[in-house]
């Protein structure tokens, strides 16, 4: 049964046209998943669908009616539940409080209330603790609930669901997904993930530029007939050559901070190393305390055989590190600020004549290294946050490139990213290493780790537990079996 109809939607900012006569069609009782790469026009399609953008042209329906959004109020109203990448809940609050935020009732019903939306999708979280301490992954079941409060909810959108979540808690979301398309709802779902589209959808639509390229049946659709429709050509996924390395770049012997605990390790030049791990395992704490941004207990760091400890991330960079952050939007970028500022921010000395900085010359590196990884922007004035995911990636990428660099570390290097930029990225990593850098790269994609790294060191709990000679084998370490 067709729950949303939406047929010829065009939308313009500015000028410049986001959507171009879009169809889609929602059924009740299925998935339905939304491709394309960053720019390609998924998040104002499902904003239409929200209430948040009102379209230019076009109609959208629902049970065969025309209905129109002025407010994601009014989407609201007619059982369109949107759940965005970003989680919008208030850590101090509790899941109760939290799941029925703007839908309060009497005091004595909500808890009650709270619980029949938890277990409306398959969750046995606890509606009384605060959302504060709660995983990454219930945190998400809790705003699918909060999304689901309402008995009139027919249409739940999910916008990347999957970006913050390990395999384990992946699959507790798509059981809370087969749960609610088997009680009727519609379900739109927005990923760049492809393996997932595979898994739960049953149809899928492509948009590409604005414009709708592709739309039926997953059956009729396979893997790599999606990505040729989304970025229009073939992806060339030739494997990464692997180069003899050289000598040891760094060495890390019983390192204690925090969570980690004494943890040993080395990479040498021209080598790609790989983290893998569930979410909390430590990774990201590990990398954060060689580049002296949360402090060591215990163990030594060597460069080149030497010693060193960073106080601060500034000490680490000017020994020859550079660090691409799992959060590019919190830690990586200036979003308000241009490509020109985010691409050159931390080799401004280099760039500088008696303390003032060359801007022709700044101009012209950054124009550099724009031709170079293909950064896809209007101009080096550009602010960054105009930029597609995977573009603002290679402008955090490309900061590191512009003076000598002994050790990249990437933090999840493709989170958000789209398939083609994807590529991309590897390629850029890939030469690195070509060219002699060590890398470390943590990432919870396996397919990723197995793809781009020469080795893979499987966190767990705050520890290193050992080293996988392939993905399969380093997810069974990563669960303890």
């Amino acid at each position: 049964m067709t729950v949303v109809e939406a047929r010829g939607i065009v939308v313009r900012f500015g000028g410049v046209a986001a959507l171009s006569g879009v169809d889609l069609t929602l059924i009740g009782g299925s998935v339905h998943a939304l491709c394309g790469e960053n720019g390609a026009g998924k998040s104002t399609l499902m904003k239409v669908l929200a209430g948040s953008i009102t379209p230019d042209e076009g109609s959208v329906a629902m049970d065969g009616q025309a209905v129109a959004f002025d407010s994601p109020r009014d989407a609201i109203a007619a059982g369109i539940r949107m759940v965005h990448q970003e989680l919008s809940l208030v850590p101090a609050l509790s899941v109760t409080e939290n799941v029925l935020l703007g839908a309060e009732s009497p005091r004595r019903t909500m808890p009650q209330r709270a619980l029949d939306a938890l277990a409306r999708i398959g969750s046995r979280i606890d509606p009384d603790v605060r959302v504060e301490t709660l995983s990454l992954a219930d945190q998400q079941m809790v705003e699918i609930a909060k999304a689901l409060a309402s008995a009139n909810a027919r249409v739940l959108i999910l916008d990347e669901p999957t970006a913050i979540l390990s395999r384990r808690e992946c699959d507790a979301l798509f059981a809370c997904i087969a749960q609610l398309t088997g009680s009727g709802l519609a379900v739109l779902y927005c990923t760049h993930r492809l393996e997932e589209v595979a898994r739960i959808a049953s149809q899928v639509t492509v948009l590409r530029d604005g414009r709708l390229i592709a739309s039926g049946p997953l059956a009729e659709m396979p893997r790599e007939v999606i990505i040729r429709q989304m970025i229009g050509r073939d992806v060339a996924r030739a494997a990464r050559t692997r180069t003899s390395t050289g000598a040891v770049a760094l060495a890390v012997q019983a390192l204690s901070s925090g969570f980690v605990r004494d943890v040993t390790f080395h990479v040498r030049y021209g080598e790609i190393v790989g983290f893998v791990g569930l979410v909390a395992a430590g990774r990201t704490e590990l990398i954060r305390a060689i580049i002296g941004a949360d402090p060591i207990e215990a163990g030594t760091l060597m460069l080149d055989g030497q010693p060193f400890l960073a106080h601060r991330p500034r000490d680490a960079i000017r020994l020859g590190f550079g660090f691409v952050p799992e959060d590019r939007k919190g830690q990586g970028l200036i979003m308000h600020d241009r490509v020109r500022v985010n691409t050159t921010l931390a080799r401004l000395g280099s760039l500088a004549r008696w303390t003032v900085v060359d801007r022709p010359r700044e101009q012209s590196v950054t124009r550099e290294w724009i031709d170079r990884l293909r950064i896809k922007t209007e101009s080096i004035e550009t602010p960054v946050e105009r930029l597609s995911g995977g573009n603002q990636q290679k402008v955090v990428l490309a900061r590191w490139l512009l003076g000598a660099l002994k050790v990249l570390i990437v933090d999840e290097p493709t989170r958000g990213v789209d398939v083609g930029a994807r590529a991309e990225i590897y390629r850029v990593i890939s030469d690195l290493a070509a060219g002699g850098t060590a890398v470390i790269v943590v990432t919870s994609d396996l397919a990723e780790a197995a793809e781009l790294c020469d080795r893979l060191l499987v966190m767990r709990e705050g520890r290193l537990i050992g080293e996988a000679d392939a993905a399969d084998r380093a997810g069974a370490m990563m669960v303890g079996a």
